[in-house]
């Protein structure tokens, strides 16, 4: 199913670049309530709190809050670009059990976090199993990785819960604000 997305008009500037996220809805892991809803776990901007937790509202829709939660194998978070933006790198055993929130979404929300997230040209979104915080089991969630990235950025410090405020300093930048946002590929990945 491919889905196309015009960014958004924010603080009065009108940001319109056209994308289309690609949705293979035919992976039925990761989804519950008979393949209608998806569990995303979110671990950087995209938290409760932080500058792009709007995108989950964008649209008319479905998604809940179901849980604290935290990676089941450790995995670089760093932050990263003069915007100041979390990454994770697809670099299993390297890096700390990262901490996040897993949302039950549709599929109109995906194809959202799919847009921002520039899936799957710039991350790539796969499934993997999270350790539910809040004291239920464990749940099977998409996750939006960096895979193709340059090895510099895996001597960058490495955290385990991310906050645009938290005590690094390096509040994250607002995507409308972003003046070469679409020059991160050079910035990030191994060409």
């Amino acid at each position: 199913m491919d889905v196309t997305g015009i960014y958004y008009i924010e603080g009065g500037i009108v940001n319109t670049v056209t994308v289309t996220a690609h949705l293979n809805l035919n992976q039925a892991s990761g989804s519950s309530k008979m393949n209608n809803y998806f569990n995303v776990f979110v671990y950087g901007t995209l938290k409760s709190g932080e500058p792009n937790h709007h995108w989950f509202s964008k649209g008319n829709g479905h998604y809940k809050l179901l849980c604290n939660a935290q990676i089941t194998e450790k995995y670089p978070l760093i932050i990263a670009t003069e915007y100041n933006i979390p990454f994770l790198l697809y670099s299993p055993g390297i890096g700390n059990y990262v901490k996040g929130e897993v949302y039950e979404v549709d599929k109109t929300v995906l194809a959202n976090l799919d847009i921002l997230e520039d899936h799957p040209n710039f991350y790539v979104r796969e499934l993997y199993t999270v350790k539910n915080l809040d004291g239920g089991g464990d749940l099977t969630a998409w996750i939006y990785f960096i895979k193709n990235f340059k090895s510099e950025l895996l001597k960058r410090p490495m955290y385990e819960n991310y906050s645009s405020d938290g005590e690094h300093g390096l509040k994250y930048v607002i995507r409308y604000t972003q003046v070469n946002r679409f020059n991160l590929s050079n910035l990030i990945q191994d060409n």
